[in-house]
């Protein structure tokens, strides 16, 4: 069984090697548990038949509302001193290979715009081991206050962050789907989504790499009230925290477990 079956760019390159593996598990696997109607779209068009392909809804989602806390308590000292409710904290994380070079100097410098451009706002960046996003991250934000650069969070502390902060901008594909369930609007920093159920439903929005348009965006979104809660109470297409249960479902019934048949493996809308 592949869980989260169906995700595609169509580009095998980008993001590179998710797309290609993808692809291998969709060809190896028997069952199919599609996050959304869209990814089991794709999978029929590759071959799968109809009857192996169920849309569950996505698991990350289940993880996120188990582990999400409203009055969560950070013992990081950056993170425990941050003041989310008075100043407006943006989340960002980079690590995709597309983007190495050039690409990360322009989201850096973009940042660095934000920042001294905006009043009370201020950027958290737990920054990926790779040396080619350590080096230009501390070249161009290292110094620059209002900028707190952190070692990478484990999944608690990292999704608690995400549901006090007030936008997030990634390069990531998991935050696509999972900031929104927290109502934090996304600018995706990259040119292509396996994930464009998000960008359709208005919760999401590509801005890829350059350093005007991340800007433009983001100045939009910390300014324009309006504009920050139409992206924030958009509907998460991903699914309601019970894909588990699903899939789980569907699995005791095909190895007899259980002699009901599940009649449902769709995500409520």
């Amino acid at each position: 069984g592949h869980v989260e079956a169906g995700l595609r760019t169509g580009n095998k390159y980008s993001p590179f090697p998710e797309e290609m593996n993808r692809r291998l598990a969709g060809v190896l696997a028997d069952i199919h548990f599609a996050p959304t109607s869209r990814a089991k779209e794709n999978l029929e068009k590759e071959g799968v038949p109809s009857e192996n392909i169920f849309v569950t809804g996505n698991t990350v989602i289940d993880a996120l509302l188990a582990t999400v806390e409203q009055d969560y308590a950070f013992d990081d000292p950056v993170l425990r001193n941050l003041d989310f409710i008075k100043n407006k904290i943006i989340l960002v994380t980079t690590h995709r290979r597309e983007n190495l070079g050039d690409p990360m100097r322009d989201i850096y410098l973009a940042l660095k715009d934000l920042v001294e451009c905006n009043t009370g706002v201020e950027i958290v960046f737990p920054v990926h081991k790779n040396p080619a996003v350590r080096q230009p991250v501390e070249e161009i934000l290292g110094s620059l206050p209002g900028v707190h650069l952190i070692e990478p969070l484990d999944y608690r502390n990292f999704v608690n962050l995400m549901q006090k902060c007030y936008l997030v901008l990634t390069d990531s594909g998991g935050l696509q789907e999972e900031a929104p369930s927290l109502g934090k609007p996304v600018l995706v920093l990259r040119d292509t989504t396996e994930r464009p159920e998000a960008v359709e439903a208005g919760t999401v929005m590509l801005v890829g790499a350059s350093r005007e348009d991340i800007k433009e965006q983001a100045t939009r979104l910390i300014k324009d009230t309006s504009y920050y809660q139409a992206m924030a109470e958009a509907v998460n297409p991903y699914g309601d925290g019970k894909a588990c249960l699903r899939i789980l479902d569907y699995l005791k019934y095909r190895w007899e477990y259980s002699s009901v048949k599940p009649d449902y493996f769709c995500v409520p809308s």
